[in-house]
């Protein structure tokens, strides 16, 4: 495998395929002119033909003119390309062709040739540094032309990086014995495919900007961390059907998802709650169903068959975004609408919230207009009503207002108190979570002890063993302030409820991560190791720490997980990610999931 070679070769052959695609062409009817015939060429030339371009489609240049059967001075590649035409220069060649491959020379291809090609002309510009065209002259002569070159700083850069390290990782995973073309062939489908796909919340690998397949976006970026979760398993599979696997791969699902380890950093946090979320799909409802945050997670929700969404909005506004998104999700098929200007349910939610609102000062007449208008009291009440198993919200608006909503429809848990919540933090040190982050403003014992076995119950999701530390400014008794007193008792509750939690407290944060600390200063500690779970004596402190740490570590979030409700219900913030939608459906559904099993144990 020579990288200038045949990683130029898939590079070209997934922007032709997907370039054709926007052009509406079928490669067995097109016509290509290219400029260029050394080896990386003659590369191109065959990987488009083993693509179904015809040979006798294509005319070629190289130094010394069009390759024509009347040369003697051709080498065995280019006599295969030689062709018995009277054209005799590059000009003639690109009049009336529907594709331009250069590898040649900056300047070459003139944009009065490109006047001459077919319509939507599709131009590969490749000379680097300097480009046979630069874009915004072929543009000028022809604005309905779809290019791409080598250069960085225009769109589709054609860029052997996009395969030649992904290609090795799957072959060298099977332990492949040679690279065949059924493999090359395989990492061209995989790169097309992926231009074709939505990038969801890979913003970082595109500048900020999410890119839309598109005449300016028709390969990915190198960048694009998804290329090793694509084009890996795609090559393995390639390898093993060839016969050339010497450690074929038994489960390629499986393998698929270890390298999306690699690309998303909570993926072997999540894989637990993801497998459950998959063996019993439940209905999620999401609030905001305009979003392009929740459109764009609840197109990963429906690939990875983590739930069946229910989609609450504009049923014009929501259908708008996905096709100005380039996304796949079909109304009644992907997903339930729920239409929040004409759902024939309107009445029953309305006259339902009146029920539950009259007595707080809610009227037949507010009921009406806040049912109309807020989308959250919408999706609390199909949970209530049984008609989704779980919701999500949060992705615009106040907290506080979506947490007032949902506790009023939906409720306590009977077990219950109080609501609070977790938000967890992953990065290069681990896993934490932080305890009550978004909910309760200074929690009393009974309440912080209450909120510190929730969360223990929930990190077994998670399959992680809990270890909490109940932290404060006061080590160990050492100051007799009122919220070190309340971290006491919230202590001793705790232990009186579950003795054989790992939990202890109250302490400092460094005295809680640092175990070598914790001997020194109490060695009687019921703590081992690092602590996971910090527990904080009110809001300010353990919402403050959690984005301090976030942002300071470069952390991946994960919550607000909502604890004490009576259904699954949770409220994310205008900062959650796609990936972080994506985490929490998983997390609702499996909750929902847990939820219907104990009531169906009685």
């Amino acid at each position: 495998f020579h990288d200038d070679q045949h990683g130029t070769a898939i590079i070209v052959g997934a922007a032709v395929i997907n370039a054709l695609h926007i052009a509406g062409k079928r490669i067995e009817d097109v016509r290509l002119a290219t400029s260029g015939a050394g080896a990386a060429g003659i590369a191109c030339l065959d990987m488009l033909v083993s693509l179904g371009l015809k040979p006798e489609h294509i005319l070629a240049v190289d130094r010394e003119g069009v390759l024509h059967t009347g040369r003697s001075d051709l080498d065995t590649d280019k006599r295969r390309y030689a062709r018995a035409t009277e054209c005799r220069t590059l000009a003639e060649i690109v009049n009336g062709a529907d594709i331009f491959l250069g590898l040649s020379a900056g300047g070459v291809l003139k944009p009065e040739m490109v006047a001459t090609m077919a319509e939507r002309p599709i131009i590969l510009a490749l000379a680097n540094p300097n480009p046979e065209i630069l874009p915004e002259d072929a543009c000028r002569v022809r604005p309905d032309c779809i290019i791409a070159t080598g250069r960085s700083d225009y769109p589709n850069q054609v860029n052997n990086a996009l395969c030649f390290p992904y290609i090795f990782r799957g072959a060298l995973d099977v332990g492949a014995t040679t690279i065949d073309e059924a493999m090359k062939r395989a990492c061209v489908e995989a790169i097309a495919e992926l231009a074709r796909k939505e990038a969801t919340d890979l913003g970082s690998a595109y500048s900020g900007e999410v890119p839309s397949f598109g005449p300016d976006y028709i390969i990915p970026r190198p960048f694009d961390p998804r290329l090793l979760m694509m084009l890996a398993p795609a090559v393995a599979r390639a390898a093993m059907e060839s016969g050339i696997a010497t450690r074929p791969i038994a489960d390629l699902d499986a393998y698929r998802e270890k390298l999306s380890q690699f690309v998303y950093r909570t993926g072997l946090l999540m894989k637990p709650v993801f497998d459950r979320a998959r063996a019993n799909v439940q209905r999620v409802a999401y609030a905001e169903g305009e979003e392009e945050t929740v459109l764009r997670a609840v197109q990963t929700v429906v690939d990875e068959n983590l739930a069946f969404p229910i989609l609450i909005g504009r049923a014009a506004v929501i259908q708008m975004r996905i096709d100005r998104l380039g996304l796949r999700l079909r109304a009644g098929v992907d997903f339930e609408l729920c239409n929040i200007d004409d759902d024939p349910r309107f009445p029953e939610y309305w006259q339902l919230y009146h029920r539950i609102m009259e007595r707080k000062g809610v009227t037949p007449d507010n009921a009406k207009a806040i049912v109309r208008s807020r989308a959250t009291v919408i999706a609390a009440l199909m949970v209530r009503r049984g008609e989704a198993d779980a919701m999500l919200c949060g992705t615009v608006g106040r907290f506080e207002g979506k947490l007032r909503h949902v506790v009023d429809v939906i409720g306590l848990d009977p077990r219950a108190s109080s609501v609070s919540a977790m938000s967890a933090v992953l990065n290069d040190k681990g896993v934490f979570f932080f305890v009550d982050s978004h909910v309760q403003y200074e929690p009393s014992p009974e309440q912080i002890a209450e909120s510190t076995l929730q969360a223990a119950y929930r990190l077994k999701l998670f399959g992680i063993e809990p270890k909490i530390a109940l932290v404060s400014h006061s080590n160990f008794g050492a100051r007799p302030n009122p919220s070190a007193l309340r971290m006491r008792e919230a202590l001793q509750l705790i232990r009186k409820h579950s003795p054989a939690l790992e939990v202890e407290g109250e302490m400092h944060v460094d005295t809680a991560l640092n175990p070598d600390i914790r001997e020194r200063i109490f060695p009687n500690s019921r703590l081992s190791g690092r602590a996971n779970v910090l527990v904080f004596p009110n809001l300010d402190a353990a919402n403050t720490a959690y984005n301090l740490v976030r942002s300071m570590t470069d952390g991946v979030g994960l919550g607000p997980i909502i604890m004490g409700l009576a259904h699954a219900a949770h409220i994310l913030t205008p900062a959650a990610t796609v990936r972080r939608v994506v985490n929490m459906t998983a997390i609702a559904a499996v909750e929902a999931q847990i939820r219907s099993e104990l009531i169906d144990a009685g």
